[in-house]
């Protein structure tokens, strides 16, 4: 009970904080919640502010024309401080038994020295492990960040000592696809030889990161344009000097391509220089009226103006001629939650979840679209099994405890 008194008070706190900041790890085990609820207090559900996972706010390059021509091999495109910003950026609080720092460092240095992509190894990595926040079979102090030797159903996989050492097995087990020689350094890899023996047909024969859809995981039918996604995230322009002089070059040497001037466009943004910004996304849709990137950018700029009925028409459009991009969903759900539109909010969730993408965050939002429809049950229902996910997910267990609190 006395557990309990402090996660609410600490969660409590947390709530009283603006949207951006960060919230503390109280320390404590998740406790148990109860399946159902008893009767709830209307007029205190109303009084209190529950936790609306906040929309997407990076802007993003135009998505990969040709992903299955990006091979294994090859330099880092990112730097180590993207690396590091993009994954603090997505989780707080990674489970990792290092610094973030020194975990992207090892990638950096594995992998170069192995002549593969360290930033791209590294997307792998956050994509088998949700950003490092885990929720799987595979357990943070195993220091495996691909999953290596875990084949479901509560199977772990292999341990490794170190994060270097199970940075350097997950290097060494996309060397065994990607070439027949062996690696610069005494192989760990438990499945390196396994591979070799049992799967000739793969064995030096994967050289590009499409080329492992349906073979590194199954079905798997878009992971390696998952992992190029988010590499391509990674890599966005940031607000540095550096970023838009790199932008700059590229809009000289390539002036009627529209991608120029959304890069440009998002170093601007970057240094909040928004109408700059604005114009170059209006120019890159000018030049392709069907750019994904320019028209999202441009509804994120419209939303930090306050201009959400534009923002709303674009992320519409974004949705029938992009059915398949998430981030433009979850975006309409915010502003459609926040409307009191709950029935289009939690369509636009749920498209969300379909595509697996920011699930917990949907399953939260799709909770708060059930409260304002006063379906409680159902609301409850949705935040344990979104707690069961992800029991480190700080939205979802504040709205539990509020909710719980509103029982009469």
């Amino acid at each position: 009970m006395e557990t309990r008194k402090l996660l609410m008070a600490a969660l409590a706190s947390a709530l009283i904080l603006p949207a951006s900041a960060a919230w503390a790890y109280t320390g404590y085990s998740r406790p148990d919640f109860p399946k159902e609820l008893g009767t709830i207090n209307q007029q205190a559900v109303k009084s209190v502010h529950f936790r609306v996972a906040p929309p997407y706010s990076e802007p993003l390059l135009e998505p990969l024309s040709a992903p299955e021509t990006i091979s294994i091999k090859g330099p880092a495109y990112a730097t180590q401080a993207q690396m590091v910003a993009f994954i603090k950026r997505n989780n707080q609080h990674p489970k990792l038994n290092c610094s973030v720092e020194e975990l992207v460092g090892y990638y950096y240095e594995e992998a170069g020295r192995e002549g593969i992509r360290p930033d791209i190894v590294l997307c792998q990595a956050i994509k088998e492990t949700g950003f490092f926040g885990y929720g799987g079979d595979v357990i943070p102090e195993q220091n495996n960040y691909c999953g290596l030797g875990t084949t479901g159903g509560g199977v772990k996989g292999a341990f490794f000592e170190t994060p270097q050492l199970g940075v350097r097995a997950h290097v060494q087990h996309l060397l065994v696809y990607d070439r027949t020689e062996p690696p610069s350094t005494d192989i760990i890899d438990p499945r390196y030889k396994l591979v070799i023996e049992t799967h000739p047909e793969i064995y030096g024969q994967i050289h590009n990161w499409t080329d492992l859809n349906g073979r590194w995981a199954v079905p798997g039918k878009t992971y390696g344009q998952d992992i190029l996604q988010l590499w391509q995230t990674a890599r966005t322009p940031d607000a540095s000097d550096a970023a838009l002089s790199a932008a700059e070059i590229q809009l000289q040497r390539a002036k009627n391509d529209a991608n120029s001037y959304i890069a440009r466009g998002i170093a601007y943004a970057k240094r909040g220089n928004i109408e700059k910004a604005k114009a170059d996304y209006e120019q890159a849709l000018r030049m392709n009226k069907n750019s994904l990137a320019a028209r999202y950018n441009l509804a994120l700029l419209q939303e930090s103006q306050g201009d959400s009925k534009s923002a709303l028409k674009n992320y519409k459009k974004l949705n029938k001629e992009h059915p398949y991009f998430p981030q433009a969903w979850f975006n309409k759900g915010c502003i459609e939650l926040a409307n009191g539109n709950s029935k289009e909010a939690m369509e636009d969730f749920q498209n969300v979840t379909e595509l697996a993408t920011r699930q917990v965050y949907a399953m939260n939002n799709i909770a708060l679209a059930q409260l304002q429809q006063k379906k409680y049950a159902e609301a409850w229902a949705t935040l344990v099994e979104a707690g069961q996910v992800n029991t480190e997910n700080l939205y979802v267990l504040a709205n539990q405890f509020i909710l719980e609190a509103c029982q009469k």
